[in-house]
């Protein structure tokens, strides 16, 4: 059986990805920074093996943000669409959901919920920050 890939583009389409397989964990960031970029109250990812992820089209056309040394955040340049984030000291790329449109969006969690300026119902674990296998304290906030 061969592996599911997941299609997806910037806002103007020039540059193309894929996805290959299955993430290996997806989720709502609420971090100040991921608000900041997404322009939004929260930013749902998804979380690939580096191998998993492909450019299929218009690498030219992908430039590149570090705010931090942690994030890596890959936009187009024609029209500021936002790809994904690399974040290499966790060996993960980030994917935004919206831009795997095929990719049933299963979050399993929300991170960085010490920052959240939106409070969401739902049964999913908050953290603090991070997990702790993820580099965070591991602090949950009370269900």
């Amino acid at each position: 059986m061969s592996e599911k890939i997941y299609k997806g583009a910037c806002f103007c389409g020039a540059v193309e990805i894929s996805a290959r397989g299955e993430p290996e964990g997806m989720g709502y960031c609420h971090c100040d920074s991921c608000r900041s970029w997404a322009a939004a109250p929260i930013n749902g990812f998804t979380l690939w093996k580096p191998e998993s992820i492909e450019i299929v089209k218009g690498e030219k056309h992908i430039g590149e943000y570090h705010k931090t040394t942690r994030s890596h955040r890959k936009f187009c340049i024609r029209c500021g669409g936002h790809i994904m984030t690399d974040h290499p000291e966790m060996g993960v790329i980030d994917v935004y959901s919206a831009v795997l449109p095929e990719l049933p969006f299963e979050p399993g969690l929300h991170v960085h919920y010490g920052e959240s300026v939106l409070s969401v119902k739902d049964d999913l674990p908050k953290f603090y920050d991070l997990p702790s296998e993820l580099g965070g304290s591991g602090q949950e906030f009370p269900k």
